[in-house]
């Protein structure tokens, strides 16, 4: 998995805030290669749907930075209630 960081890092000051197609194509629709140990290799293959949703995808730094000041000022406003039933959620989702 891509560290947001990571994806960062390659992106020019005038490419931050865009979309950021390119390096979220790098990481998804790269290929299995196989490792010449004659195990076979898995491949992931996107459904339309999926690869419409990735083109579109858009990262806006500002936007990220403005949170992350807040989180470190203790402003970022947080609603345990909320937060908590998220969780919950999740656990019957995964089946906990």
């Amino acid at each position: 998995m891509t560290n947001i960081s990571d994806v960062m890092s390659g992106l020019t000051s005038t490419q931050k805030g865009k979309t950021v197609n390119s390096k979220i194509s790098e990481h998804t629709n790269s290929e299995a290669k196989p490792t010449g140990t004659g195990q076979a290799s898995d491949q992931v293959s996107l459904s339309p749907e999926m690869t419409k949703a990735l083109e579109d995808a858009t990262f806006d730094a500002a936007k990220v930075a403005n949170i992350k000041e807040a989180i470190e000022n203790g402003n970022y406003p947080l609603d345990a209630r909320k937060i908590a039933e998220n969780f919950v959620a999740l656990e019957k989702l995964i089946g906990g």
